[in-house]
């Protein structure tokens, strides 16, 4: 029994001897073999009140064939944002993806969704997703991309809540994850499972008072029940107890009918109200 404990032991060495060396070693980069729709990263400009974003994501929801637009939007006309929280399924709403789209008076919308970067053959891990596996990706893009795909894939609910903030929080939000989204070009990150993932960048924007009220620890690791600590805080637009605004606000059955519809974007906010106005 000692022999087998010590060989046990000697094993676990090495096993993290190793992990610890490709930990230190390892370095993230843009010059990899992405797969199709992440080969690409958005490149923002900013001037004056004008956000000029050039490749923007736009793939096919159904067959992640990818695409790009080029969008122009007023810093300015933003009016809302909007919390996407896909638990990833019915039985355990715990892990989930979520991020934020943003509205602007004239009915676009721009969607920013922060997301482990995979090479080709790769696939998610919450274990590899800890060990320097994957770099980062903020992707900027549509609605009908990044909302769509997950009411097409998504084996749980999909839920879409208006977000309440003052005008002056929503641009500094915006240009925050914006600014991040471009720095990534020059300077790429890794990925991590536990603190540098979908949840813990979309709290990283938030207002410093809003974020102590926050517990980001938990949020980071069962990020599917952001929205009922969302709606304790009086962040979610909306009247009722957090079971009738999951009703009121899930899209799963809305944005399967509107997936080839080019109103996508208002069709899902139907019949639900509109973004509340800012406090």
């Amino acid at each position: 029994m000692r022999k087998l404990l010590r060989v046990l032991l000697v094993l676990f060495g090495l096993v993290t001897a190793a992990v610890a060396v490709r930990y230190l070693t390892t370095s993230p980069s843009n010059d990899r073999e992405w797969v199709p729709d992440q080969s690409r990263l958005a490149t923002i400009t900013f001037v004056g009140d004008t956000i000029r974003v050039e490749g923007m994501r736009d793939a096919d929801p159904k067959t992640r064939a990818p695409a790009w637009v080029d969008r122009t939007y007023s810093l300015s006309a933003l009016d809302s944002a909007w919390l996407v929280v896909a638990p990833f399924n019915e039985s355990f709403r715990g892990p989930a993806h979520t991020f934020v789209t943003f509205g602007f008076t004239d009915g676009s919308y721009l969607s920013v969704s922060v997301e482990g970067r995979f090479e080709q053959g790769e696939s998610y891990g919450i274990l590899t997703g800890a060990l320097r596996t994957f770099e980062i990706i903020y992707v900027v893009g549509t609605e009908h991309d990044l909302i769509g795909r997950r009411v097409v894939e998504s084996d749980g609910p999909v839920y879409l809540y208006p977000v309440r903030s003052s005008p002056e929080m929503l641009q500094r939000y915006l240009v925050g994850m914006l600014n991040h989204a471009d720095s990534l070009r020059t300077h790429p990150e890794f990925y991590n499972t536990f603190t540098n993932n979908c949840t813990s960048s979309v709290l990283a924007y938030l207002d410093p008072r809003v974020q102590k009220e926050l517990p980001t620890g938990y949020l980071t690791v069962m990020p599917g029940y952001s929205d009922e600590v969302a709606e304790k805080l009086g962040l979610l637009g909306g009247s009722g107890g957090i079971d009738e605004i999951r009703a009121r606000y899930r899209i799963n059955e809305r944005g399967k009918a509107a997936i080839d519809s080019a109103d996508f974007s208002r069709r899902i906010r139907l019949p639900g109200p509109p973004a509340p106005s800012g406090t």
